[in-house]
Order: structure tokens, then C-alpha cells, then sequence
């Protein structure tokens, strides 16, 4: 047998041989069975590379000092494993590394394929030698990519401001000394270590040629890189250094994707969504590579803790999802980990594993969107379990960016929305079926509250009339309005008690919130009004307590310390006020025509209460105080009302001419006394809470009424 070289020798003693030699053969086997059920004969034998036998040659030294070629068997050659197989091997076809590949980046087998380089060599035989062109497009990158030209700026300037005659004596080097991977090599057993001239020149070839062999270089570095702390891995480079280890990361996150975007472009459609790069033999050939790339920042990105990598490697990673959009398996673990990060991780990373989510749902593949809503409902629900002062921030978070992506596309979205409100008027059925208080339960907790506040997000964005009017046709998901509001509706009515009355002020919120945008004229005085009786005029007389101000955003039931006591009593009469008094003032109630109609049993009732109040001496005067200003402004704004309806000259049966009334009307509606009243509650509010977060958060000593 012939002397191996270096690699080889290495190879073997990794261990590796027999069972990559076994991958080989059942590589061979899944290729004649392939070929067989085309109808194809027998393949011929694999006509001999002449060029290859050229380069693996070496001159060994006789006795009488003559030189002589004596050919050399390369790690291809083992891992065939001719020798072993005498005769009948040795016409047969070596085979293609990418046969029994699938779209997954996994062998047949089950196995992951070895990404170490060798199985990349083929992607050296793309590069383009035209170097005038890439320095010309050089110097446009400030233009073409502003981003990355920054980054270059702050971290690597001398870069840019390199010879190219430089650039070409370091590649002749290079060529005629060998590869990198027998740089700092202390002996012939040992690993190179990677350095920092290695990476400046990859990365100055990367820059200026948009080399394939450069980078099919760098993505084995990173490889390393990402395996490098585990067991029964075959390393091809040795890093011993953190500040080497950080570059590396970075060098891969920011230059992959613009030597991929120069050699395979993809284009972005008018509606935002992406068409991936053309099949052709270029992609084929560099798509094994690109898919080994990926799952090692998956790895990577599982193990990485620092905030400021782990938003480079989120924002670069999303810039390559048009190239693995193809693979299913890359796809869901790629979402798999972006939403764990999106779910537990801080906000500034939350917001970037989200961007990566919203290129993903570009894709035009309908399935990888459908696997994109409903993880995302999925993981937003486990996250909205239990809410507190320090979560409640983050899950609006998670809302908020849930709702743009089930907005993406209306029609897609209606099927999963369809079903999931359906879902919770089946849990709203069975506890008004049962009666029971584990029944109760399955609608009065938090998972429920956040469900229902999520789809009114959903809906009052995409059934925006504003943006209805600005595509001229209706949503497909408004005609879901109705169900949505049927059972939250229906919910509020369920445990009608006192101590419920969070969770029903938490439902009347956002139903208010989908009225407010959708135009859509909701009962929720129905629900209020009793909430203000009540409190008005008690049963008892309140008791006094030393209790802080509950806090009605953060608690879904009254806790039993705070039952019957004056401080819970006048905070929810202050609640209810604020959203009676919004829901008067929104565009469906107080741009009605029948405006000085519709609050007439408001003022009837509430006078009511306030005057059995008063004879029971059992409410504060706070409380009547919040009431009656409230009346004040509402009864003003009706006069207001009455006042523009005196020169109306069509009746109410004339649809067209009212609706063009209100329209008219809706412009002024701020200039109303109740309008302006509301502007200031809100003020006072948003002060309010700014003070109540700095007090939390140990920023003031003191915080001031």
C-alpha cells in the first residue's frame, strides 16, 4: 500500500474510517438502486482524472538521488476503500457525495454528513478569477450593502484600504506553499491552530473576489468552532484563543451572506415575500455546503450567552433563509430555536429572533407559513401562563409581533384563527355546561385573558378601516369579529361575582381595543355600567385598609385581603370610569348620529347609583366624584351632538346620507368635551405608570401622588 499523506494519516487515527467507508458503500448501493428503477444499464467505469493523478504526485528521493514519481493515496482514496476490495472494486464508480443526501442535510442512513471539507472540494471549481470586477464592485458596497460597509468601518477598516498586488502575491503563495491547513503545525499529528493573519486573509479574498475556495475555508474554521468543546468530533483547525474564536463567529455571521448574495442572488417580490435562487448548478453544488453552514449556527447559537453575538448571529442567520428554505427538517429546528429565544430571551434579542421568524414567513412555500403560525400561537400561550409585573411587558411584546405575523396574509391566517377562537368557545361551552369551579377555571386564568386580547390584536390590525380604505376591499378575517365578541361576551357573563371583576375588565379592554380601530359598535355598557352600581352603592359599608392601590393590569382576581375594602373599591370605580368613558368617545358611539340617544340608560342608571350612594353614605365622595364628572363631560357632548343634527335635512332611513353625516362629523369629534376629557385621563394615566416604573425599577426614592 502507499504512503497516505498527512490527512490521511490523521483521518485514520481519528477513528472515523470504518465507518465512513460504511456511509461510502451504502452511498454506492442507493445509487444503482436509483439508477435501476430509472431503467438505466450498469454504469461504466469512472473515466481517470488525469489532472488529479498529476496533483498526487510526489517526488520521493531513490538511492542513486534520481527523482521519482510515485503516486500518493489521498483520504478519497481510503474512504472507497479499493484496496480493500480487491478487483471487483476497481471499476466500479467512486460516487457522487451527494448522492442519499436529503433536503434535510442528512445521509439515508440518518446519519449527518461530514462537513469538514473534503465533501466541499467541488465548490473550488466555481471560483471566478475575474478580480477587476469584484474591486469594482468593492467600491460600491457602501452603496449596494450600507450595513455591512459599516461594520467593515468600525471593525475592520484596514480592509478596505488594502493592495490588490498584495492580494494576488499572498494568493500565488498560497497556491504554491499549499493550503492554510498546514500553517502552525508543530508536528505531523497535531491540529493547525488558526490565527488571526489566517482569518485577515481569508476575509481580504472574501472581500475583494468573493472567493468560493475562501469561504468554503472560513465555514470549516466555523465548524470547528461550533464542535470544538465536544467529544468524538474530527476538528480540522485548533482554536486556543477567545478573541480569535469571537472574530471567527463574526467574520462567518457577516461576510457568508454577501459572497452568497454576489454568486446566488435571490430577488424580493413587490409584496415582501422572497423567491428563492435559481436551481442551477452553481446553487446545487454550493447548497450541501450552505445547509452544513446553517445547522452549525443553530448549533452555535445554542450555546452562545452573550446578547450583542447572539443579534449578529440571529440578524445574519435570517439573511440566509432564502438559500435552506427548501430543506423542511433546517426550517423547523431554525424556528424551533428562534422562537425558544423569542420567548425567554431579553427584548433586544426577542426583537431580532422575531425578524428572523418574519423571514421565514416571507417564504412562498404556504407550509412553512402554516408551521410558522401555529408554533408561534403555541409558544406565546405555554409564555402567557402566569403574568406578572416583570412578565406582563414581555408577553406584549410577544402579542404585538405575533399579531404582524398572522397578518401577513389574511386568508392563510383565517384557517388557524377560525379554528383557535373555536377552541375557546368550546372551553367557554363546557364550563357553562358543567358549573362547576374547576370549571370555572378553564376560562378564568390568564391563557384565556391573553388569548382573547390576542385576537382582538389580530383583527383590529388587519380589519384596520384605515387600511381597508387604503386596499378598497374588506379583510377575510372581519367576519370573525362577531364570534370573537360572542364569546368574550359570553365569558364576562360566566362568574358575574365581585372578585371577578379584573378578568372582566382585562376582556372589556380589548374588546374596546378592537371596537376603537375596526369601527365596530360593541355593547360594552351592558358590562360596565353594573361593574360602577355596584361599587356606587355596596351592600355594606367599605372597609379601611393600608393596602396599596391594586394593580388591575397585573391580577386576573381580587386577592382576599382587598375584598370590601375602600382602596379596591374606589381603584375599580376609577378602572371602569376610564373605560366607560372610552368607550364613549370611540369613532362607533360618539361619531353615531344617535349619539344623544344611545347614553340616555347610561345616565339614567348611573344617577340612579349615585343617588343611593348618597342616601347610604356607604360611598366615598372620590368615587361619586369620578362618576359625575364623567356624566358632566358625556351629557356636554351630547348638546354638542344635538347642536350639529339641528340642520340635517334627510331621515333616518336614508343610509347614504347618514353615513356621509357621520363621516363629515367623525373630523371634529376631538374638539367634543368628552373627547378632551379623555385626552386628559390619559395623560394623567401615562404619568402615572411612568412614575409607578421608575419607583419599581429604584430609579426615585419617592414617588409623588
Amino acid at each position: 500500500m502507499a504512503k497516505g499523506n498527512k490527512a490521511t494519516k490523521k483521518f485514520i487515527q481519528s477513528g472515523q474510517l470504518k465507518k465512513t467507508i460504511q456511509a461510502r458503500h451504502k452511498q454506492k448501493a442507493l445509487k444503482k438502486q436509483i439508477e435501476r428503477r430509472k431503467g438505466k444499464k450498469g454504469g461504466a467505469p469512472a473515466a481517470h482524472n488525469e489532472e488529479d493523478d498529476e496533483g498526487e504526485e510526489e517526488e520521493e528521493v531513490v538511492d542513486n538521488g534520481a527523482p521519482k514519481k510515485k503516486k500518493k493515496m489521498t483520504v478519497d482514496d481510503i474512504l472507497n476503500a479499493d484496496f480493500m476490495l480487491g478487483a471487483e472494486s476497481e471499476g466500479e464508480d467512486g460516487g457522487d457525495d451527494d448522492e442519499g443526501i436529503s433536503d434535510d442535510g442528512l445521509s439515508e442512513d440518518g446519519d449527518a454528513y461530514d462537513d469538514e471539507g473534503d465533501d466541499f472540494a467541488d465548490v473550488d471549481d466555481l471560483e471566478d478569477d475575474d478580480g477587476e470586477a469584484h474591486l469594482a464592485e468593492l467600491a460600491q458596497l457602501a452603496e449596494k450593502d450600507p450595513e455591512f460597509y459599516k461594520f467593515l468601518q468600525e471593525n475592520d477598516k484596514e480592509l478596505l484600504n488594502f493592495n490588490a498586488d498584495e492580494l494576488a502575491m499572498d494568493e500565488d503563495d498560497d497556491e504554491d506553499g499549499g493550503d492554510d491547513e498546514d500553517v502552525d503545525m508543530e508536528d505531523d499529528e497535531k491540529i493547525p491552530i488558526l490565527t488571526k493573519e489566517i482569518l485577515q486573509k481569508w476575509q481580504k479574498t472574501l472581500l475583494s473576489k468573493r472567493s468560493l475556495r475562501a469561504l468554503r475555508k472560513l465555514l470549516v474554521a466555523f465548524r470547528s468552532a461550533a464542535h470544538m468543546n465536544e467529544e468524538d468530533q474530527v476538528l480540522a483547525w485548533t482554536i486556543n484563543s477567545s478573541s480569535v474564536y469571537n472574530k471567527l463567529l463574526v467574520t462567518s455571521f457577516k461576510y457568508t451572506p454577501v459572497v452568497l448574495e454576489h454568486h446566488i442572488p435571490y430577488k424580493t417580490q413587490a409584496n415582501g415575500k422572497f423567491k428563492p435562487p435559481t436551481q442551477n448548478t452553481k446553487f446545487k453544488t454550493l447548497q450541501k455546503m450552505i445547509l452544513s453552514y446553517f445547522n452549525n449556527i443553530i448549533h452555535v447559537i445554542s450555546q452562545l450567552t452573550d446578547e450583542e453575538m447572539l443579534k449578529i448571529a440571529l440578524t445574519e442567520s435570517a439573511k440566509l433563509v432564502p438559500y435552506i428554505v427548501s430543506s423542511r427538517k433546517t426550517v423547523k429546528q431554525y424556528l424551533k430555536m428562534c422562537l425558544g429565544l423569542w420567548s425567554s430571551a431579553s427584548d433586544n434579542v426577542r426583537i431580532s429572533a422575531f425578524l428572523a421568524i418574519r423571514k421565514l414567513a416571507s417564504s412562498p412555500d404556504e407550509s412553512v407559513m402554516d408551521t410558522i403560525l401555529k408554533s408561534t400561537y403555541l409558544s406565546l400561550i405555554r409564555s402567557s401562563k402566569s403574568t406578572s409585573t416583570h412578565t406582563l411587558p414581555a408577553i406584549n411584546l410577544m402579542k404585538n409581533s405575533a399579531s404582524e405575523v398572522f397578518c401577513i396574509n389574511h386568508a392563510n391566517s383565517y384557517q388557524h384563527a377560525f379554528g383557535y377562537i373555536r377552541q375557546l368557545a368550546i372551553h367557554l361551552r363546557n364550563s357553562m355546561k358543567i358549573k362547576s369551579k374547576e370549571a370555572y377555571k378553564q376560562v378564568y386564568n390568564w391563557q384565556f385573558a391573553h388569548c382573547v386580547d390576542f385576537w382582538c390584536m389580530v383583527l383590529a390590525r388587519a380589519c384596520d378601516v384605515k387600511s381597508e380604505a387604503e386596499t378598497g376591499k374588506q379583510s377575510e378575517l372581519r367576519p370573525l369579529i362577531y364570534p370573537l365578541v360572542q364569546v368574550a361576551l359570553g365569558a364576562i357573563k360566566l362568574v358575574p361575582n365581585g372578585r371577578s371583576h379584573p378578568f372582566h375588565l382585562h376582556i372589556l379592554r380589548s374588546l374596546l381595543h378592537l371596537s376603537q380601530h375596526t369601527d365596530t359598535y360593541i355593547p360594552l355598557s351592558t358590562s360596565l355600567v353594573p361593574i360602577l352600581s355596584s361599587s356606587l352603592s355596596p351592600s355594606g359599608k367599605p372597609k379601611s385598609s393600608t393596602l396599596k392601590a391594586l394593580d388591575f393590569e397585573t391580577n386576573i382576581r381580587v386577592p382576599q385581603q382587598y375584598v370590601k375594602t375602600r382602596v379596591y373599591s374606589e381603584g375599580l370605580v376609577e378602572e371602569t370610569t376610564f373605560l366607560l368613558a372610552e368607550w364613549l368617545a370611540s369613532p362607533s358611539v360618539h361619531g353615531s348620529i344617535g349619539f344623544p340617544e344611545v347614553i340616555v340608560p347610561i345616565v339614567v342608571l348611573l344617577k340612579k347609583s349615585l343617588k343611593a350612594s348618597a342616601a347610604s353614605k356607604n360611598g366615598s365622595s372620590k368615587e361619586q366624584g369620578f362618576v359625575k364628572t364623567l356624566l358632566e363631560r358625556t351629557e356636554d357632548s351630547a348638546k354638542w351632538m344635538e347642536l350639529r343634527r339641528k340642520d340635517v335635512g334627510f331621515a333616518p332611513g336614508q343610509m347614504s346620507h347618514v353615513l356621509q353625516w357621520e363621516a363629515k362629523l367623525r373630523e371634529g369629534l376631538l374638539e367634543t368635551p368628552l373627547a378632551k376629557y379623555v385626552k386628559l385621563q390619559r395623560k394623567t394615566r401615562e404619568k402615572r405608570r411612568k412614575l409607578l416604573e421608575k419607583a419599581r425599577k429604584g430609579e426615585d426614592e419617592f414617588l409623588e401622588e
